[in-house]
């Protein structure tokens, strides 16, 4: 376990389970905002995977959330309690988010001077222009939440990090130091299918990948940069990030364990208004430390990505939104006559179209959205239908789909065919 989760699970079970008040911090805790929520679901593959579980999802969890607000900082605690009957492993695992409890957000964050801010602890940390696609937002993300159903906020898993926000007057500059990699919460086959390109098939409880984890403190840390300005109306942005692979995309033949290759990124991003809509560009390049000259076969080679997006509200309650996202693979011809007989080729240029479609209905109390992946040159496509109904101010009512498909097994999307699942939830807040 992380040693930065234990102290906080413990103050946020001794602080908020019932009856542990003590006199003494009752001061404190009047200034505590504490809510929450209880979320129960349960899912189910619509196709038969011989190597998983029918059941997609059945789990409830409480979460916990307790904000303390003084003059000289700012405390925040969120954890989740969660019964998981489709998980097999229930000890607790704070970095790949799997077990009893799941640390959300346990940090501290002052304000030494009136510009600077300090977060101390885990957080979720976003940044970037994209909906559902990242280029220069290299925090950990939980792919395997998002695919089986839970609610959307599980995507982004949290980071423990230090982040420093400066505030001159030309800008705003973050840097998120981490001393200890944080990987995505990645598809490894326990829950989710996946292709493994050993077996040259779809692999699941039969096969979970075997990782070589990156865990050194000081050894194994990334370091994220963005500089940010207003001009005009625009929003304008540069980004840096110092670290590895968030999935374990490399492979190490002599331990035949994957791993997470050395990585740079570097990018730039624009986001304003246009045509009566929000327009956004977003480019970033992709420098794969480990294999620059992209004749390893077990590293990926460097990439430049591209994304282009717009989104508008039609009225009536509607908006919709649109984003093309192109991936270039860099020294294609040394990727090709490196790659292993029998080994499945990807083509230089991956390109993805995305669509969303959000509608309000009975006094915006029923929500139908609908969010579509679709790759022309991957042939393959990915598909989110949801409904969610407000019953009351406390209870919700949701539920949706994921649909995988494609033409080949070993495509990013078309590799999760099997996966395709429907679920149902309902939370209740407080």
């Amino acid at each position: 376990m992380n040693p930065w989760g234990l102290l906080p699970v413990l103050l946020l079970l001794a602080g908020l389970m019932p009856g542990s008040v003590s006199t003494a911090r009752a001061g404190l805790l009047d200034d505590v905002d504490l809510h929450g929520f209880f979320d129960t679901r349960a899912g189910i593959r619509t196709t038969s995977d011989v190597t998983q579980r029918q059941t997609s999802l059945l789990e409830s969890r409480l979460q916990l959330d307790s904000l303390y607000q003084g003059d000289a900082l700012t405390l925040q605690l969120r954890g989740d309690f969660i019964a998981d009957d489709v998980e097999q492993d229930r000890s607790i695992d704070l970095e790949q988010g799997r077990g009893w409890f799941d640390l959300r957000e346990a940090n501290l964050l002052v304000s030494p001077t009136d510009w600077m801010d300090l977060k101390v602890g885990r957080q979720i940390l976003t940044w970037g222009t994209g909906d559902l696609l990242f280029l220069n937002d290299l925090f950990p993300k939980d792919w395997q939440a998002f695919f089986i159903g839970r609610d959307v906020e599980y995507l982004k898993a949290p980071s423990d990090a230090v982040m420093a926000s400066f505030f001159p007057e030309w800008g705003t500059i973050d840097v998120v130091y981490t001393p200890s990699f944080d990987a995505d919460r990645y598809i490894r086959g326990e829950r989710l299918s996946y292709y493994n390109p050993l077996l040259g098939r779809t692999a699941g409880r039969d096969a979970v990948a075997r990782v070589d984890e990156r865990n050194g403190w000081f050894s194994d840390d990334e370091l994220s940069l963005r500089f940010s300005r207003n001009i005009g109306s625009f929003e304008t942005a540069l980004y840096g990030y110092l670290g590895y692979w968030k999935s374990p995309v490399g492979f190490d033949p002599g331990s035949a364990r994957n791993t997470f290759p050395r990585l740079n990124v570097w990018g730039a991003s624009l986001r304003g208004p246009l045509a009566e809509g929000i327009a956004n560009l977003e480019l970033s390049w992709y420098d794969s430390r480990d294999d620059r000259g992209g004749n390893d076969p077990f590293v990926p080679n460097s990439e430049q990505r591209l994304l282009l997006g717009y989104e508008r509200d039609l009225g009536h309650d509607l908006t919709v939104g649109v984003q093309y996202y192109l991936e270039h693979l860099v020294d294609y011809s040394a990727y090709r006559n490196s790659l292993p007989a029998g080994m499945p080729e990807r083509d230089e240029n991956r390109h993805l179209f995305t669509l969303r479609l959000t509608k309000l209905l009975l006094n915006q109390n029923l929500t139908l959205s609908f969010f579509a992946y679709l790759s022309p040159s991957d042939r393959d496509f990915y598909l989110r239908p949801k409904a969610s109904y407000k019953l009351t101010d406390n209870w919700r009512l949701s539920g949706g789909a994921n649909f995988f498909g494609g033409s080949d097994d070993h495509t990013f999307f078309g590799q999760f065919e099997n996966n395709s699942n429907v679920y149902a939830a309902l939370r209740y807040s407080f």
